[in-house]
């Protein structure tokens, strides 16, 4: 097949990056935002100052508040947060030709059902053929034509390869898997470490800390990805390891700078109400810990952040919780 039409849905700073890549690799491109706001300054200015400003935006990529608009393409792009896939979703399957592939671009587990978005996708659009893109990408960066690596994981080989044609340039290459639940896994997961990790920033633990909770985040990732039917290698790849790196060490990641201020000793609520984005840790935290006591998965790490973010738990007795677990081999 080949895809020359995209469709985005979602007009934040990683669907404006993605039209942009897209559109840079000779695709025609719909980008659907809610925000009309954003409409209208893709449509007439060629940029989106609210959510990623400084970057001009290429003339192919056509704006819409209508979902149907974005609908009528080869494949779709679903790029809106995690907990408002369902919806979002919904309002827009109606309106999809039947066979239409989509592209999974959220990184989450849904907080009331505990399940994976191609699971949603599935449940809400059963016929459509399915891949996730995941990987380490700052969306500046890739709008900007800085080089970036991801995973494109999709079952469908042939699907695969065609989506890798249309998106895939020299500075933004997808690296093809069968493995979509591992996939996920990784981008899930490891914006909840990086909250860890930024809390141990902010406490000034010291980076021999940080880089302990990544090693130790990382296997933890590796059981819960294992326990729900992923492959070890995609955890240690782009979607896993290289994702989990990016987000634990880097401000301009939402989750990690979150995870400082926390550790500084600001309230959750405060973080929250300065920011226009969406940290998508903050939702996933209680939909992993969560998905893991059902999987008997043991993931202290995580349970920790989720302690501190929804429990009332202090910052000081979560560290020392941790601190102070029974000593175990390093495969425990």
């Amino acid at each position: 097949m080949a895809v020359q039409h995209i469709g985005v849905i979602g007009g934040g700073a990683w669907g404006t990056a993605l039209a942009q890549t897209a559109a840079e690799a000779g695709r025609k491109v719909t980008l659907w935002a809610r925000n009309p706001d954003v409409v209208d300054a893709v449509t007439n200015a060629q940029e989106n100052p609210l959510y990623l400003p400084g970057v001009k935006l290429d003339p192919r990529i056509d704006a819409t508040a209508t979902l149907a608009d974005a609908a009528k393409t080869d494949a779709v792009l679903l790029v809106v947060p995690a907990q408002h896939l369902r919806t979002v979703l919904a309002d827009l399957a109606p309106h999809l030709p039947d066979g239409t592939p989509l592209v999974i671009c959220a990184k989450g587990i849904e907080q009331t059902s505990r399940k994976l978005m191609s699971e949603v996708v599935g449940e809400i659009a059963p016929g459509a053929p399915q891949a996730v893109l995941s990987g380490p990408t700052f969306a500046i960066e890739v709008a900007r034509g800085l080089p970036a690596a991801v995973t494109l994981a999709c079952a469908d080989e042939a699907l695969g390869e065609a989506l890798v044609a249309a998106i895939g340039r020299p500075t933004f290459r997808p690296y093809l898997t069968a493995d979509v639940t591992g996939a996920e896994i990784g981008g899930a997961v490891k914006n909840v470490l990086a909250i860890a990790c930024g809390i141990v920033d902010g406490h000034k633990l010291g980076d021999n800390a940080r880089a302990a909770l990544i090693a130790r985040g990382l296997a933890e990732m590796l059981r819960l990805g294992q326990a729900k039917g992923g492959r070890p290698e995609t955890l240690m790849g782009l979607s896993g390891l290289g994702d989990l790196v990016l987000t634990c060490t880097s401000e301009t990641s939402r989750n990690y700078s979150l995870g400082i201020e926390l550790g500084r000793g600001r309230k959750l609520d405060d973080v929250l109400g300065e920011r226009r984005t969406v940290a998508e840790g903050v939702w996933t935290a209680a939909a992993v810990t969560a998905l893991a006591q059902e999987l008997g998965v043991e993931m202290p790490i995580a349970e920790a952040v989720n302690d501190v973010l929804h429990g009332g738990a202090d910052v000081d007795a979560a560290i020392a919780a941790l601190l102070n677990r029974p000593f175990t081999t390093e495969t425990g």
